[in-house]
């Protein structure tokens, strides 16, 4: 996989591309071109702030003279009126860098507050929320970088940093068994480490991957807190458990107090309104 910071600055070129063109004709031609200015971010909703980061990286882009001074860090709690940061430069500059930088600041704030309100639902017990691959397409590294900041756990980056065996792979595999045994054996031939969890719909088939072993985590699918209780007994300690489908912020304690140990939740990113906030001059 590209590195991280590579791939943030391919999607900050692609944002740029889309939104600049030929050039921000508006800005050339009502600002002149030696006009200094100020802008500060302005909080406007309360929530986790997110990508204060990711926003020096746009303004330091779009110009690397642009001076900016960090007032509230990633991770912090933030109310209308708060002041997240400053930042003085060339006002062509700060005009040019402002949409691609509320976009993906307002996007990473949304994932974080949202994240924090589900591990919140969870205080006490030892279960963690787990984003998934229901990600905007090129922006997956910096939403689930806002599921760390916002007290969630990553589950994998993409298809290639774990295993995981669902209902369409066991079906077309012919059967959990089969799926188990290829994985292993593809590890084994092609020197991969990784990491192998398997879905299961039904107690059953926690008995068929038991008995083949070789599994770190298993995924009970589409199951009611009464069955995912009985499956986590069934389990014990001999691999990680997961809950995912059909759950809820409104049932969320529900399953982490059968006792699991993650529980993956699509909306952590897939459904996510932007914190709101703006890039004003002062």
């Amino acid at each position: 996989m590209e590195t991280k910071e590579k791939l943030i600055d391919q999607l900050l070129d692609l944002a740029f591309a889309e939104d600049i063109g030929d050039g921000d004709h508006t800005t050339l031609s009502t600002i002149p071109a030696d006009a200094m200015g100020r802008s500060r971010l302005i909080i406007k909703e309360e929530g986790i702030l997110a990508g204060v980061r990711e926003a020096e990286k746009v303004l330091h882009k779009v110009d690397p003279s642009i001076k900016m001074t960090i007032l509230i860090e990633d991770g912090a709690e933030v109310k209308p009126g708060d002041i997240a940061f400053t930042a003085e430069g060339p006002v062509w500059s700060l005009l040019i860098a402002e949409r691609t930088m509320l976009n993906i600041m307002q996007r990473m704030s949304g994932v974080a507050t949202m994240t924090a309100k589900y591990q919140n639902e969870l205080k006490g017990l030892k279960t963690k929320v787990l984003d998934t691959r229901k990600t905007t397409p090129g922006m997956r590294i910096l939403e689930k970088e806002a599921v760390k900041i916002g007290g969630g756990t990553n589950h994998r980056i993409g298809l290639f940093d774990m295993i995981l065996i669902k209902d369409n792979h066991i079906d077309f595999a012919g059967g959990i068994e089969k799926a188990i045994e290829r994985a292993r054996q593809y590890c084994k031939e092609n020197g991969k480490n990784l990491k192998i969890e398997v879905e299961v719909r039904s107690l059953e088939d926690i008995d068929r991957v038991m008995k083949v072993g070789g599994v770190d985590r298993i995924m009970f699918d589409n199951f009611t807190p009464e069955l995912t209780r009985e499956a986590v007994k069934k389990v014990g300690d001999s691999m990680e458990t997961e809950s995912s489908g059909g759950i809820t912020l409104e049932n969320l304690r529900q399953y982490g107090e059968a006792g699991v140990d993650f529980i993956s939740v699509g909306a952590l990113t897939h459904s996510v309104k932007g914190l709101d906030m703006s890039f004003k001059a002062y």
